[in-house]
């Protein structure tokens, strides 16, 4: 069956495989990834690598440590944390970056760790930013770094890959945040959560380097689990320049040289024709305009006409980011201010992705002219941007960023606005003290209304392709049920997040497991204990356990003698932590849609169906039958035949092992 480009990559990544086995979407891989990033957050994973009864670093070419987060806190406790990374690093021989060297997925790039073609990870949400150069970046959780760190591998399920085919060429003036706001703005039903993109068509030749790792970088902040570009020319000029910087600074062992590069261009991987995908979205690039996004959302947008006809007035405004901290941001921004100033009772920030950033924006007088209109210099890191260090937001007022998340509270007080935009926009609002377009600044007259929003969304289609059947036969490993079975317990709400699961008064409690599984659900509904039973199948609606990333919202489920969670969809960071903890997780959005339909009419929080249901792991089915007079029989086909049939993606040796072992940790330890 023909690959995508998404399984090609995870096929090449991918340890242990049977002959002959073609990785597809659903698979269950244990993959070796090129590398790993961490950031401050090392000092975390840390404690979880030695806890696995790790000493040493498997493959120390393998992680890369970066300090950008909180970088402007010279706290002792701060400083004292940054030493025990740099000792550590020193210790184990890893690549190690210090405060002020930049973002670490900017490193990433500058310094060759991302090459096309390759698996590349973060413990950090925004390694999608790695699609940008033709990789797969995803974000791994913490104990997966320390599994890597550790054994040089970790598990991942291939996603679903959905393809986003890009007509057109931009406008003059319309850039790469532009496109992503619009993707945002428009495709804001869920069509890309918890997938893959693979951005494909005549479109993607005209975006430089720096817009696509834009705009992966925020497929994050659209749903997706990664943003993956093709490799061109455009590509290939970009590693010819890097391999040209690591000559020209005498680099002994270059991760980039001109002969890399054309290894690259012969083999990099391309999809295959006829390749699956489950979703193909069309999207024409030369219907964006600017838009701003927000406030506090990414899935509201409003056109800069609309915007400056609300002469919304500014307080603070950035530059900054792994998304937009880059050289074409500056100069685009410095092309607004040259020779202006910004407006009184409003702060412009700014902040490069990298000291290299910093250094060429220096050289090329754009830095300068934004200082010399009163922008206000912060060191190469994050900073703001996660509500750290100096300039974050004060309750009442109102920020224009061009950074890459606008939630409410992440760039400082809840009670604060947030408003996203691209480089130029934020520039030319700094200028005018409040949300303002670039033309406007430079006319002096404010835009007309236009219709550009209807016209996006005329630029914008979705097909939904029907799901490959499933291979007939599972190899079970010993200790692993063949087969599991109970009466399904529907919880109907989408998108119920894990403190409905396990509240947060329970969160920070280290509580036993019978406790644990006694306080289960109580925040979705009080009445859950008293309706669920041990040995119950959960079904749950769609994306199960969105929110934090709590593990006891996986266990408590487990300890109260469920056997199992079957949604429509899952929380990525859900299902990790679940199978991290020896608990399965399976999607089968028409059973879910079945049961929505059945019970449309049932205004119950926790339904007992009254349908027996069996789940047959050498099959990779699930088998549903109506009890007598159960409310099981108004499910579609179960009045004529008695039982009904739905599939889902086969559990593999990788994930039963996590299920035999009783988690990550547990085959960790065995493997070490």
């Amino acid at each position: 069956m023909p690959q995508n480009l998404v399984e090609k990559i995870a096929q090449a990544f991918a340890v242990g495989l049977t002959d002959g086995h073609e990785v597809h979407a659903g698979d269950f891989l244990s993959i070796r990834p090129a590398h790993v990033m961490t950031h401050d957050n090392t000092a975390a994973v840390i404690p979880k690598f030695k806890s696995m009864g790790a000493t040493k670093v498997n493959d120390p070419r393998q992680p890369v440590y970066t300090l950008d987060h909180d970088i402007q806190n010279t706290s002792d406790d701060n400083l004292a944390k940054y030493r025990k990374i740099e000792e550590f690093a020193r210790e184990q021989g890893v690549d190690f970056y210090p405060a002020g060297r930049g973002i670490g997925h900017q490193v990433m790039v500058e310094e060759g760790y991302v090459l096309p073609g390759t698996f590349a990870c973060a413990s950090d949400s925004h390694s999608n930013l790695y699609g940008g150069m033709a990789a797969l970046g995803t974000p791994v959780v913490r104990t997966d770094a320390a599994a890597i760190w550790a054994t040089g591998r970790t598990w991942w399920q291939v996603p679903d890959v959905v393809r986003v085919n890009l007509a057109g060429q931009l406008a003059p003036g319309v850039v790469g945040k532009d496109v992503i706001i619009a993707l945002c703005g428009v495709f804001n039903n869920d069509e890309v959560l918890n997938c893959c993109i693979e951005f494909t068509g005549p479109g993607v030749a005209g975006l430089s380097i720096e817009e696509r790792l834009t705009i992966s970088n925020m497929t994050t902040e659209w749903g997706a689990l990664a943003g993956v570009f093709p490799y061109d020319e455009v590509t290939q000029a970009f590693l010819l320049q890097r391999a040209e910087v690591f000559k020209q600074r005498g680099d002994a062992n270059p991760r980039l040289t001109p002969e890399l590069v054309g290894t690259i261009d012969a083999a990099a991987p391309r999809a295959d024709s006829g390749a699956y995908y489950a979703k193909e979205l069309e999207f024409d690039l030369s219907a964006v305009t600017p838009f701003v996004s927000g406030p506090n959302t990414v899935k509201t947008m409003t056109s800069l006409p609309e915007m400056e006809a609300q002469n919304l007035k500014i307080h603070k405004a950035y530059l900054m980011s792994c998304v937009n901290g880059r050289l074409q941001d500056f100069e685009a921004a410095a092309e607004i201010i040259r020779g202006r100033k910004v407006a009184d009772g409003v702060e412009l920030y700014i902040a490069a992705a990298s000291d290299e950033v910093e250094r060429q924006a220096k050289e090329r007088g754009y830095w300068s002219a934004l200082v010399d209109a009163g922008a206000i210099e912060l060191p190469p890191g994050c900073g703001a941007c996660i509500g750290l260090g100096r300039g974050t937001l004060e309750a009442g007022e109102v920020g224009i960023s061009a950074t890459n998340r606008n939630f409410k509270g992440r760039m400082g007080s809840r009670d604060a606005n947030v408003y996203l935009a691209s480089p130029a926009v934020v520039a030319a609002s700094a200028i005018a003290g409040k949300v303002a377009s670039p033309a406007t600044v430079a006319s002096g007259s404010p835009s007309g209304a236009t219709d550009a929003l209807e016209a996006l969304r005329k630029a914008g289609s979705v097909r939904v392709n029907a799901r490959p059947a499933a291979s007939a036969s599972v190899k079970i490993l010993p200790s692993f049920p063949e087969q599991l079975a109970g009466e399904l317990l529907f919880v109907p709400q989408d998108n119920l997040n894990t403190d409905g699961i396990y509240g947060k008064d329970y969160t920070y409690k280290e509580l036993p497991a019978d406790e644990m599984a006694r306080v289960a659900m109580e925040n979705y509904d009080p009445q859950f204990q008293q309706v669920a039973k041990e040995g119950d199948v959960l079904v749950g609606g769609y994306n199960f356990g969105t929110g934090s990333s709590r593990e006891q919202a996986a266990t408590a489920l487990k300890h109260r003698g469920l056997r199992l969670v079957i949604a429509g969809s899952f929380s990525q960071t859900y299902k990790r932590n679940a199978f991290n903890n020896g608990y399965v997780c399976l999607e089968c959005p028409e059973l879910v849609d079945d049961l929505k339909q059945a019970f449309a009419d049932d205004d119950t929080l926790t339904i007992r169906t009254g349908t027996e249901a069996t789940v047959d792991f050498t099959k990779s089915t699930i088998a549903i039958r109506a009890t007598a007079g159960s409310g099981g029989a108004g499910i579609e086909g179960l009045r004529d035949s008695g039982i009904k049939e739905y599939g889902f993606a086969a559990l593999g040796e990788v994930a039963q092992e996590l299920i035999v072992a009783g988690g990550f940790e547990a085959v960790i330890r065995r493997q070490l």
